[in-house]
């Protein structure tokens, strides 16, 4: 294994505050990365394919794509338009939507979190719905903003992991608690997306990519919140890192 620590790219929401744009990423996901990943996060701002993403790949340990209060463009899986007020992103969907299929091909590790579990699917050929608790035979999913932050992200119902999926292999055992904190959800998942778990109404809440040569994993809650405060989120960021820390020695040893 390399000496260095793993370099993870996490590409940034695109925001306008005041009259000017800023790329940001939530520090919960830069720390979850450093603290129980054990690699160095690395901001990727979200200027589309300018960035040229085949030289940013070869300076990759990892990608890690992160929840957002923005939501992919529905035009970008064919789904009908959003309701007024809905907050998009198109600058990080012309980034992610790019960025994940050709670092998956490359061999690089890729975790996906909440809007880049929604992302990975779309970015693969799935669909999303835009209002999962409208959708009959599915529960509520959506936080509670009215509560604090660790009521938010607290444990809100299980999640069944997959027989010999890698998430159970992980957990080492079946059946886990997470939180909840989305509106959308995967209606049908993409072609080569294996399902991880799903939720007790039947949504799939993680799957991986079928012939991903390296760690490329998605789930719809938020393990980023407090990982060192929980087991199964721990072990998942460590099992991250230690993708990104084969791939850092890879290339070292090219």
């Amino acid at each position: 294994m390399s000496a260095r620590r793993p370099v993870i790219g996490i590409p940034a929401d695109r925001r306008m505050l005041g009259p000017h744009p800023f790329h940001a990423v939530g520090e919960k996901y830069l720390t979850a990365v450093l603290d129980a990943g054990g690699a160095m996060p690395l901001i990727i701002p979200s200027l589309g394919r300018e960035l040229v993403l085949d030289e940013l790949l070869e300076t990759l340990d990892g990608l890690f794509f992160t929840g957002s209060p923005s939501n992919v463009e529905p035009r970008r899986y064919g789904g009908e338009s959003s309701r007024p007020g809905t907050l998009h992103d198109p600058e990080r969907d012309a980034t992610t939507l790019h960025l994940i299929p050709r670092a998956i091909a490359a061999g690089i590790p890729v975790l996906g979190v909440c809007r880049g579990f929604q992302e990975m699917n779309v970015a693969f050929g799935g669909t999303l719905w835009q209002h999962v608790h409208e959708v009959p035979g599915l529960a509520v999913h959506h936080e509670d903003t009215t509560q604090s932050l660790d009521v938010q992200y607290g444990p809100a119902h299980a999640v069944t992991l997959v027989e010999g999926g890698l998430l159970r292999d992980i957990a080492g055992e079946d059946r886990i608690e997470v939180n909840s904190l989305h509106h959308q959800g995967v209606r049908e998942l993409a072609p080569g997306l294996i399902t991880e778990a799903r939720a007790d109404d039947g949504l799939i809440e993680a799957f991986r990519v079928r012939d991903a040569r390296r760690f490329a994993v998605a789930v719809q809650w938020h393990p980023e919140w407090k990982a060192l405060n929980n087991s199964f989120s721990t072990r998942l960021f460590q099992a991250f890192g230690a993708a990104a820390r084969e791939r850092a020695a890879a290339r070292d040893h090219r």
